[in-house]
């Protein structure tokens, strides 16, 4: 059951925003549509007053009490945040529960807990509502404070969570802010990016996906990249490189599937001989545990972030890869390019922006009715209605679900299967 606490209707309200965890498409149009849905509310009478305050830096500035307050004034100003990619406010990535990591980095002293030290800025600032924008992390700790809020404080303050995360990998969600948006851009990324096929013979290109354990998001953005290839005309099919053989994909690797390198190089070593380019997409968590655990078993320190996650920058999956399918498809050039931070820092895409307008109005109404929750697409819930989905459902993790008809016609249509 969702957590009851006491309505606000009717009264003068004070709403706090933050935005935290990495960048997705969706941070800045989540303020957006968040301020608007407030400001409806507020002019339909279901509250009698209402106040913005933006924490700076995600969980940091809630920790600091680094804030502002939004004057009236800017509240229209607030819709050309649709158009803008990355966050108005700022992100850190911020654990709330990992005391010595928040006093290491300042941001609360010997003896303070971070969950106090948050709960009494926001009672110092006098919040009725907190919107906590992010992915599993920032939405696990939100749901920390929460609970901290209404054990130790009486549940003064209601935690409105709003999921972003372009791996849309968070149970039990259906679909992730931002994540779409993201599949559309990579797709614009390769679109450029395979035109260097034709810029040596016998070239190699690694495509590396963002998405930690969940091969969602370089799966769609194959499918997107799929869409822009067949749309575009090859005519002068007397060119070799004028055709979509060289510019389609010709592997996917992602986390669910098992890749055998060998088999694949096999593979790809037959149409690197007959197209003369190899284009692979990989997820960038696709191998992560074989490589890990070569570095354990050679007493590597294996490098890993505040939340235990491993550093993926730092062991470098596409290193990896590179060094062995150039030899086995026998490429004389490989270039391994990341999209990751291209196709996160973009302004969310039309379908992206309703999603987060449904639940941004949802998130209002759950709100002033006293409900705490992460909104989404509920997809434990008959026909996935979006809600106040309970926090202590809320976690990442969750796997693509390769059985999907799209996926498996993919594989089928690129050989891969």
């Amino acid at each position: 059951m969702p957590v009851q606490q006491a309505p606000i209707k009717g009264t003068n309200v004070n709403v706090a925003m933050m935005t935290s965890g990495g960048l997705a498409p969706c941070l800045s149009a989540s303020i957006a549509q968040l301020v608007k849905y407030w400001v409806e509310a507020y002019k339909a009478g279901d509250i009698s007053g209402l106040n913005f305050r933006f924490y700076i830096g995600g969980y940091k500035g809630l920790l600091t009490g680094d804030s502002f307050v939004l004057d009236e004034a800017d509240w229209p100003k607030c819709e050309a945040l649709n158009t803008l990619g990355g966050s108005p406010i700022g992100n850190s990535r911020v654990k709330l529960t990992n005391i010595a990591d928040c006093i290491k980095r300042g941001y609360c002293k010997e003896g303070e807990t971070p969950l106090e030290v948050a709960a009494q800025q926001l009672l110092k600032d006098e919040i009725n509502v907190i919107h906590t924008i992010g992915g599993d992390d920032t939405n696990t700790q939100a749901a920390h404070l929460s609970d901290y809020l209404l054990e130790k404080h009486d549940g003064k303050v209601i935690v409105i969570g709003m999921p972003k995360t372009i791996d849309n990998d968070v149970y039990p969600i259906k679909q992730t802010f931002g994540a779409q948006t993201a599949a559309e851009q990579g797709a614009i990324f390769f679109k450029n990016v395979v035109n260097e096929a034709t810029a040596n013979p016998r070239m190699l290109i690694l495509h590396e996906v963002m998405g930690r354990d969940s091969g969602y998001l370089t799966s769609a953005t194959a499918l997107e990249y799929r869409k822009v290839l067949s749309a575009q005309a090859f005519d002068a099919t007397a060119f070799p490189y004028n055709g979509t053989a060289a510019r389609d994909i010709h592997a996917i690797w992602i986390p669910e599937v098992k890749l055998d390198l060998v088999a694949e190089g096999a593979r790809l070593k037959a149409i690197m001989d007959k197209v003369g380019c190899v284009n692979v997409f990989f997820g960038e968590g696709t191998g992560v545990k074989e490589i890990v655990a070569d570095m354990e078993a050679q007493g590597e320190e294996v490098p890993r972030d505040a939340f235990g996650h491993v550093a993926l920058a730092k062991i470098n999956p596409g290193a990896y890869f590179s060094k062995h399918l150039a030899k086995a498809v026998e490429a004389e050039k490989t270039l391994v390019q990341k999209s990751g931070y291209f196709s996160r820092a973009a302004a969310a895409n039309d379908f992206d922006i309703n999603l987060i307008g449904a639940c941004a109005k949802e998130g209002v109404a759950s709100a002033i009715a006293g409900v705490s929750g992460c909104m989404g697409e509920d997809e434990d819930k008959k026909d996935t209605p979006i809600r106040a989905i309970e926090f202590s459902r809320i976690k990442g993790g969750k796997p693509f679900d390769i059985s999907q008809t799209w996926f498996q016609q993919m594989l089928k249509e690129i050989g891969q299967m």
